[in-house]
């Protein structure tokens, strides 16, 4: 076991001239390799190949709702992960205020993930965005601020702005 986002693993696929095909997989953390070979049992009759194009075709709009769906629901919870390591990263840096505003959004949106509602997840997940997107524009704002007066800031490296002309 290992936490999301962590393991790398390495698939390999090879196709032969007899259209057998050759799939490994090798885990570049552990070495740990598995491997398959898929054979074709028989071929397909030029009347299943339109049938299945049709049905292919007949579903495909609920095929896209489908993937929508579930592209939305890895969104969500994919955030809901990521707000985690953020909180934790930045929790020194945010306010209270901040804190609990992203706390409270990501709980929400956990929430809703154990639901089939796609729009409300969506939105649940816009806010979070929003929430953590506040918070660390303040943070950057702040660790990157020009000073308008170099002596106030007490930054005085002895350099000096001036316009200058080329004299021939």
């Amino acid at each position: 076991p290992a936490p999301r986002g962590i393991p790398q693993i390495e698939v390999r696929f090879d196709i032969d001239a007899n259209g057998i095909v050759h799939v490994s997989a090798k885990d570049l953390g552990t070495g740990k390799q598995q491997s398959i070979t898929i054979t074709s049992s028989s071929g397909l009759s030029d009347e299943e190949i339109d049938r299945m194009m049709a049905d292919a075709e007949r579903y495909k709009e609920e095929d896209e709702k489908r993937k929508r769906a579930v592209e939305i629901r890895n969104q969500g919870d994919a955030m809901v992960y990521q707000t985690e390591r953020t909180l934790k990263d930045l929790e020194d840096k945010i306010t209270e205020e901040e804190k609990a505003a992203i706390i409270a959004a990501k709980d929400a949106l956990a929430e809703t993930l154990k639901g089939d509602d796609t729009d409300a997840i969506e939105e649940k997940t816009k806010e979070l965005s929003e929430a953590i997107y506040k918070a660390t524009e303040r943070i950057y704002k702040e660790a990157g601020a020009p000073c308008e007066n170099c002596d106030s800031c007490g930054n005085d490296d002895g350099t000096v702005d001036a316009d200058f002309h080329d004299v021939n």
